[in-house]
């Protein structure tokens, strides 16, 4: 089959698909619009095989999609339930048991704040212990980040 009636087949074999209700549509369906479309009879053998593996690309795309989307509507849902301390400061990451990276409002600014917690009356308290950066400082320090571990990996040889 030359690669002009391939690509004919694969582009009409697609459209039916990208219409069809996918409940009812089989691949025998499938091929019979495409025949009438295309002027072919596209049952024959040697066709056959191609319009099958245009399907079946056709649903793996399709699979991969909707996995994408449940993906990302999963993250969405992580978003949604945030995780704030007993001040109401957005956890962003918990380092470590103690120590938390989280976002402030103080003063008007936000801050991101790295910072120890210890524990008083059953509630989570943030100690003395750790840094509250503005985001010209946040930014700043993202910007050296590559530098600060080139430092580190220099150290460590």
């Amino acid at each position: 089959m030359d690669s002009e009636t391939r690509e004919k087949i694969k582009k009409t074999v697609r459209e039916i698909l990208e219409e069809a209700d996918m409940d009812e549509m089989t691949e025998y369906k499938i091929r019979q619009l495409a025949s009438r479309k295309l002027d072919l009879n596209l049952s024959d053998s040697k066709y056959k095989a191609y319009v099958r593996h245009v399907v079946n690309s056709f649903l793996e795309e399709q699979k991969a999609k909707q996995e994408e989307e449940e993906e990302a509507d999963a993250t969405d849902n992580n978003d949604n339930q945030k995780e704030f301390d007993d001040e109401g400061d957005l956890i962003v990451c918990r380092l470590s048991e103690k120590r938390r990276v989280t976002i402030q409002e103080f003063r008007g600014k936000t801050l991101v704040s790295i910072r120890e917690y210890y524990k008083k009356d059953g509630k989570e308290l943030p100690s003395s212990k750790g840094i509250s950066l503005t985001e010209e400082q946040w930014s700043t320090f993202k910007k050296n980040i590559p530098d600060i571990e080139k430092a580190i990996r220099k150290m460590e040889s």
